[in-house]
């Protein structure tokens, strides 16, 4: 075996001393305890100051630099009360995770005494050097200005690490001459939009809704593995992914690790890491094993929708944290082990009012509920007219591995309702709707002392990328690893649109004559026409459905250079640019960012294939090849005839066409790689990567993970999927 996989092996019983958390407590104690929420805003501001931010965050005035000083005191105060020494502008920019420079508060007052200074500037706004981050051409790379600027709505927390505490401000950020270059800006204007054009449309039902906004739960799969083995894997180090790897003999076809007990690691694990998210005010609730063995899940309680992207972004950073201490390292990639599961963040989404109204409740009868009707059917109609947007949102060279597979949505964007909402809907369609009330359906078990089981109004689809789940959509597809702002952002817009519309012709028929109620409905009735080819109650991983979104004209994008080009639609452009959420500039921008990403990544992987290739993976198996010569060597004389060394001989030059193959392809994916480099387009590159060079990834790796079972285990470089796969 080989000295680093045997001292990882080595190394795991060193791990599993984690145990539970010393002392026990009540999870609402320490609750948002590192937050600078409204407990800290009142002990630690005016009255005066306290009401003028919370006005400014709940109808989104401007703040004055007189009340952003105070708020800076007050917030300087709590932090350092909470033992910061530093502070950071905590921004999401294009490269996927957050980004932070911290600033110490140690200043100098005009006699040189030392002193803790955070001034209202500070506060407001900062300028991080915008050069080295992703810009899709919007800066040059001397052109280095660039400002994040305070997001008041979502608040500040104390984050704390063995070598201190920083006081984190969440921002946006954007570039010298204006362009967002970040996740959070274009999310904040997507919610600007739908609040807009959802008040407007809320006024026909209840004139008291003066404000609308996205709800968001964001469910996380995650694999843990064995930090000393993930060490001695340079691919999950360097891609997030195993590049190479037989399947272990049992992997997920028992279906014994979904919701089954949690192992004490993991559970240890994952109190440590709870405790912690609590303190800093995220809300998680549920935590389960799921399908693939080492995989897990965490979800939180509904948010309003830039906390819950702020709060999930927090989440990841926090899980990778937590896990060291326990020996063990988080996996995010949409698929870091082939032959099992992968895992996907699904992005519970809703509409909720100032009223504590959630616009997509259907409640008991949601025939007689016109109000949850219109909101749920221009739900069906934003993602019906922004399908091919929506899917280029989620595209990535990591989700490409997982959509379509037995684990998550296909690529062909589809809606599901459920049979009792498709039954309302065909007949608003013919314009038969019944108003009578709806039966509340349940399940009776002639068992002693059980419930009564009370349906939903909807089942469960799994396969579906937009699936109601009786008071929200879920949008299924979004990665494990991404931002799901992203996927958010097309979404409110989408929906911001579709409302707008709507609205222009209610108007317009009740201008011609027509009741409200009657006019609501007839749009209605012209909406669920117009979107019925992408609603589909059935499975989505059957190949007939393959076969009937094609006959309905729907897009099956299956790659992401593929997918992205919807991103630089005319529809696209028309949707951002009426929005306000891009301008044209930006979104060129992101598209060219989204390709770079694609390309580096499997740029990345290509390298890490060949270099494992050639260093790790061949040496050993010419080394046990060797030993199979020496031994039939050995066998010749002793005498021993052919046909008893006949299996040996074969197994001998199995390997050995296993390993010229490798070499071979090796140097070939090289050259391919060599030639994408050198195409001048962005886009010509993305596709060339993905047909040119990303096809020798799996050719490559087939003959390594033969090779993987045939050669002595003691010789084999890379800890293997048994090993990784089932945490100890």
């Amino acid at each position: 075996m080989s000295s680093l996989r045997m001292q990882s092996l080595a190394n795991i019983r060193q791990n599993q001393g984690s145990t539970l958390p010393e002392s026990v407590f009540k999870s609402s104690d320490r609750f948002g305890e590192s937050v600078f929420n409204k407990k800290a805003m009142r002990e630690f501001l005016s009255p005066e100051i306290y009401e003028s931010l919370l006005e400014a965050i709940d109808l989104g005035h401007g703040i004055t630099p007189d009340v952003a000083r105070q708020v800076a005191n007050g917030m300087k105060n709590w932090a350092l009360a909470k033992g910061a020494t530093h502070y950071t502008h905590w921004f999401q920019p294009l490269t996927g995770s957050t980004a932070e420079k911290h600033d110490s508060f140690f200043s100098l007052n005009n006699d040189g005494e030392a002193i803790e200074a955070f001034s209202g500037g500070a506060l407001v706004q900062q300028e991080p050097d915008a050069s080295s981050f992703p810009n899709g051409g919007i800066r040059n790379t001397f052109e280095a200005r660039g400002y994040t600027a305070w997001d008041p709505s979502s608040p500040a927390f104390v984050l704390e690490s063995p070598a201190g505490k920083t006081l984190c401000i969440p921002t946006i950020f954007v570039s010298y001459t204006g362009e967002s270059l970040d996740y959070k800006s274009p999310l904040l204007k997507s919610l600007a939009a739908v609040e807009k054009a959802g008040v407007a449309v809320c006024q026909y039902f209840d004139k008291n809704i003066t404000r609308v906004y996205p709800t968001l739960g964001v469910e996380q799969e995650y694999f843990l593995v064995d930090s000393a083995l993930f060490d001695a894997r340079p691919d999950l180090v360097l891609s997030g992914r195993t590049l190479f790897g037989h399947g272990a003999a049992r992997g997920q076809q028992l279906e014994d690790h979904y919701f089954g007990t949690i192992p004490e690691r993991v559970h240890a694990f994952m109190v440590d890491f709870e405790n912690e998210a609590y303190r800093l005010g995220i809300p998680l609730k549920t935590r389960h094993n799921e399908v693939a063995p080492g995989q897990f899940e965490c979800a939180p309680l509904f948010e309003e929708i830039n906390l819950a992207v702020d709060h999930n972004q927090l989440l990841m950073d926090l899980m990778e944290k937590i896990a060291k201490r326990h020996g063990l390292s988080v996996l995010l990639h949409e698929k870091p082990f082939a032959g099992v599961n992968g895992s996907g963040k699904h992005n519970n989404w809703s509409l909720a009012t100032n009223t504590g109204k959630n616009l997509l409740s259907p409640g008991k009868t949601p025939k007689s509920n016109l109000m949850f009707l219109t909101f749920f059917v221009n739900a069906i109609k934003a993602f019906h007219d922004h399908a091919d947007l929506i899917r280029a949102s989620i595209a990535s060279a990591g989700n490409d591995h997982r959509l379509g597979a037995n684990e998550a949505p296909p690529a062909i964007m589809s809606a599901f309702l459920g049979e009792q909402l498709s039954r309302v809907l065909d007949e608003i369609e013919k314009g038969k709707l019944d108003k009578d009330q709806v039966e509340v359906r349940s399940l009776m078990h002639h068992i002693k002392a059980i419930p009564e089981i009370l349906l939903d109004n909807t089942d469960r689809n799994r396969t579906s990328p937009f699936a109601f789940t009786g008071n929200k959509f879920e949008l299924r597809a979004v990665g494990s690893a991404s931002n799901c702002a992203a996927a958010m952002t097309v979404l409110n817009s989408a929906m911001a649109q579709s409302l707008t519309a709507f609205k222009a012709e209610v108007d317009k028929a009740i201008g011609d004559g027509e009741s409200r109620e009657g006019a609501i409905l007839k749009v209605l009735q012209k909406y669920i026409k117009a979107t019925k080819k992408i609603r589909f109650e059935g499975n989505g991983y059957g190949d007939e459905w393959q076969k009937e979104a094609a006959k309905r004209g729907l897009s099956n994008f299956r790659t992401t250079p593929d997918a992205l080009d919807a991103m630089v639609s005319k529809s696209t452009i028309q949707l951002f640019e009426k929005t306000g959420v891009y301008s044209h500039r930006e979104i060129e921008a992101r598209h060219e960012i989204m390709l770079e990403n694609y390309i580096k990544k499997i740029q990345i992987e290509s390298r890490l294939v060949g270099e494992l290739s050639l260093t790790q993976i061949v040496p050993a198996a010419m080394a046990y090849q060797q030993r199979c010569m020496e031994n039939l060597r050995l066998q010749k004389e002793l005498g021993m005839n052919a046909k008893s060394s006949a299996s040996l001989k074969v197994l001998a030059e199995t390997i050995a066409q296993h390993i010229s193959a490798m070499v071979e392809q090796t140097e070939k994916m090289r050259l391919a790689r060599k030639k994408a480099n050198e195409i001048d387009s962005t886009r010509a590159m993305a596709q060339a990567y993905c047909d040119q060079v990303k096809p020798y990834l799996e050719s490559i790796r087939d003959h390594a993970d033969r090779l993987e079972i045939l050669v002595d285990n003691e010789l084999w470089p890379l800890p293997k999927y048994r090993e990784l796969l089932f945490l100890k």
